[in-house]
């Protein structure tokens, strides 16, 4: 997502899963290992988590830090 707000929409709108769990509160703890599946306008994707960071990153360094699982 390109924004911390339009995350949070998705999330609070039902349309994220972690761990095949519903979640409706962006205050969700995520872990490493957790697979996020997310319902987009026109595509469903489906990532592992596999890092954190400690600060903000660009979109080419955001893509170490998960592991997509569904085709692409």
């Amino acid at each position: 997502m390109k924004t911390r707000g339009l995350a949070q929409a998705l999330v609070e709108n039902g349309r994220v899963r972690v761990n095949r769990e519903r979640v409706t509160s962006s205050s969700r703890l995520v872990r490493m290992e957790d697979v996020l599946t997310i319902r987009l306008p026109r595509e469903v994707r489906v990532v592992r988590v596999v890092g954190f960071s400690d600060r903000r990153v660009s979109p080419p360094e955001i893509v170490n830090l998960y592991e997509s699982l569904a085709g692409e």
